[in-house]
């Protein structure tokens, strides 16, 4: 019974969550009355879920509406919809809306809808004060109470008959804005006004502009006087005095400055007037400026005044503006139209203008040192003007030139370029110099005291004659060089080396190395070198010829090796040879000793061995011929092996064991088969022994002294054919 319960309860459970089941099919947000409002108009944001259910059932929806991201309602309901509404939209309310629902742990947005709340609040303008004194400023604040920043403000300040300035400021974190206006002079009733300005989706909208503010300037002080007396039209050396002043609220830091051109000739401060007076000249003509200054206010006045001449600018003449030295010079000072004047004359200099005389002439006997500029000065009742200036040019005579080449040696390299210096070393510049090459000319130069000529690309057959030509003003004329001649120097070209003998030279001879080179001016520098493993210089010599000769007197095997040589000259162009190899080779005596050395070392050996093998003959005749002739071909059989190791290269071992094998086989063919298949080896020769039966034991003894004497024989020969064969022999 209870499991039937407990399978009806789930079934149940079962039905009751399928009737659970729900959907999101869509989330939407819609606006209205539409996307685009005025601003001051209702607005309605209104959210809409679409559910699909598995049964109808009560759910609990979450609404949530964002606007730029951030949240701005939010709302529970058991319906589908819900709305946001904004009675009275302002252009704060524009921005990106969106919408999400919650609901039984699920949640679904909608997409981003753009809601546009045109036109803008009128914004409100202050200002701080209603009246201002000239330099004085005003200081202005524009609001947009109802505006979200970042705003743009824009500020304007109108007077009667000009045009407005304006200001903007850019405020990206609040909705007001202060600027401040300087007051200037003329400025009266001003008037103030404002506007702003948003960004909205890349478009500017603006504000209609604010009421305007009426700002009431007073004046700290009058515009100043300026006058001039006598007058404005005065006469050179008249004296011209300058009076200004002014009206001022209050004196504390008032200032009054007089200028003219910008520069400044008197000033006050904490005064009312200003008085300035001088001796008029022609440069005291032109436009002159009172200025008043108080804080930021200033104001001014300008007056035109005209000085006319009294006696005009002198003129210096001189009777000749070049002239040689020792010559005489009439200087003369005039003024056009006018002759009672106080003259001076003067000569010019940088550290100040030095006096001459005081007289309307000048005359004196000049010299170089009086070279430069002249002026003259006229005084009439305290003014006093200066002439321009007169040059005189004072010419002492050149020298005579000097002629010489650049680097200092009268010599050129061949298709090289010859640089020449002319130099006067006295005489007045400028200074023309006339180069000839031969009787050509063939440059002309003007300069101060010397000048220079390339010759390019000179040849071996151009002529080698040179000089010069030096002129001034002065009336001594022309002074010509002496004549320079050139050295053209040809470098050396095709060194070759020989030697005598060539090849092979014998150790000791003397040997003589030539050295030569087709061309090349002397003297020529050669140098004769051998190539080891470095470089080694064997001689070394300057020849006025074309050729050198170097004699080695007794060379030796050290100077094997290859030879070569280098020559140069003046023009710095090394040449070099080819190499050769020269051989030191034995000589003929030193080969006729080696030879003899080698005949005396063999016979010795011979007689050595011959005696060697007497001993031993003689110590074999003793009592017992058993042992006797066993020690005899023991010793025998081990000389054999102690010369095939040692002394190879007089006789060949093997001959003489192939020899002996024989002779002991012919004499013991009866010993039976042990002996007859036994080895050549020392055995072989020990049971050699002494049979009555068969020959005396002589004839062994003459055949083992055969074979020895045939092996000593063998071993000269080879000897002596290795001595022929030797690459010292001759």
């Amino acid at each position: 019974m209870y499991l039937a319960l407990l399978v009806i309860f789930l079934q149940c459970s079962g039905l009751y969550t399928q009737e659970r089941v729900f959907t999101f099919n869509s989330v939407e947000i819609k606006v209205q009355p539409s996307v685009k409002v005025k601003n001051g108009a209702p607005l309605s944001i209104v959210c809409h879920a679409d559910i699909s259910k598995s049964t109808d059932f009560q759910l609990k929806h979450n609404f949530t509406v964002f606007k730029d991201g951030n949240i701005v309602f939010m709302t529970v309901s058991d319906k589908g919809d819900a709305r946001y509404e904004i009675p009275m939209s302002r252009s704060s309310d524009t921005g990106d809306y969106e919408c999400t629902v919650e609901a039984d742990g699920k949640t679904k947005s909608s997409n981003s809808l753009h809601v546009w709340v045109t036109g803008m609040t009128k914004p409100i303008l202050t200002a701080e004060k209603k009246e201002v004194l000239e330099g004085e400023v005003v200081k202005l604040r524009c609001e947009l109470p109802e505006e979200v920043p970042p705003l743009y403000f824009f500020f304007r300040k109108m007077k009667m008959n000009s045009i407005p300035k304006e200001k903007h400021v850019f405020e990206p974190y609040r909705n007001f804005s202060v600027v401040e206006f300087s007051v200037e002079e003329g400025d009266n009733i001003l008037q103030f006004d404002c506007f702003g300005r948003r960004n909205v989706k890349l478009e500017f909208e603006s504000t209609e502009h604010s009421n305007k503010t009426l700002v009431t300037v007073r004046e700290p002080f009058i515009k100043p006087t300026l006058s001039a007396k006598p007058s404005t039209n005065i006469t050179e050396g008249d004296r011209i005095q300058f009076e200004c002043s002014t009206v001022v609220a209050r004196m504390r830091d008032i200032e009054i400055i007089l200028q003219k051109n910008k520069t400044i000739l008197n000033s006050v401060r904490d005064e009312k007037h200003l008085k300035y007076s001088a001796v008029a000249t022609l440069e005291d003509s032109g436009e002159y400026l009172c200025k008043v200054e108080q804080g930021r206010a200033s104001k001014t006045t300008k007056l035109n005044v005209v000085v006319s001449e009294l006696f005009p600018k002198p003129i210096l003449t001189a009777s000749m503006s070049k002239l040689d030295e020792n010559k005489e010079l009439t200087l003369t000072c005039s003024i056009s139209g006018f002759r009672k004047a106080n003259f001076s004359i003067l000569r010019k200099n940088s550290n100040g203008d030095v006096w001459l005389k005081n007289s309307r002439n000048l005359t004196m006997r000049v010299n170089v040192n009086d070279t430069g500029s002249f002026i003259c000065k006229a005084e009439v009742k305290g003014i006093v003007k200066e002439s321009n200036p007169v040059r005189i040019t004072v010419y002492a005579p050149v020298s005579k030139p000097t002629l010489s080449v650049v680097n200092g040696l009268p010599e050129v390299v061949l298709g090289k370029t010859l640089r020449l210096i002319c130099r006067s070393m006295t005489g007045t510049p400028p200074i023309t110099f006339t180069f000839y090459k031969g009787n050509e000319v063939r440059r002309i130069v003007t300069n101060e005291t010397y000048a220079t000529f390339l010759d390019e690309n000179i040849r071996q057959n151009d002529k080698r004659g040179y000089k010069c030509d030096a002129r001034n003003n002065h009336s001594s004329g022309v002074k010509t060089s002496s004549i320079l001649n050139i050295t053209v120097i040809v470098p050396v070209k095709n060194a070759s080396l020989g030697s005598i003998p060539y090849g092979e030279v014998e150790d000791g001879s003397e040997t003589a190395f030539l050295c030569s080179v087709n061309e090349g001016s002397w003297p020529i520098h050669f140098r004769i070198f051998r190539k080891t493993d470095h470089e080694v210089l064997l001689f070394e010599n300057s020849e006025y010829a074309d050729r050198v000769t170097w004699r080695k007197e007794a060379m030796s095997r050290q100077d094997t090796g290859t030879y070569y040589c280098m020559a140069s000259n003046r023009a710095n162009v090394h040449v070099r040879s080819h190499p050769i190899t020269i051989s030191v080779i034995l000589a003929g005596w030193q080969k006729g000793i080696i030879a003899g050395l080698v005949l005396i070392t063999v016979a010795g050996a011979v007689t050595f061995a011959l005696w060697w093998f007497f001993c031993k003959k003689k110590k074999a005749k003793g009592p017992s011929m058993e042992m006797s002739g066993s020690a005899l071909a023991a010793n025998l059989t081990s000389e054999k092996l102690t010369r095939q190791h040692n002394d190879g290269d007089y006789y060949s071992g093997s001959s003489y064991i192939e020899d002996g094998e024989n002779h002991m086989k012919s004499t013991d063919e009866s010993k039976g088969p042990d002996l007859e298949s036994a080895e050549v080896e020392y055995t072989e020769v020990e049971v050699s022994t002494l049979d009555p039966h068969r020959a005396p034991v002589q004839k062994g003894t003459e055949t083992v002294y055969s074979e020895i004497r045939k092996a000593n024989n063998d071993s000269v020969e080879n000897r002596h054919s290795r001595i022929q064969g030797h690459p010292d022999a001759t």
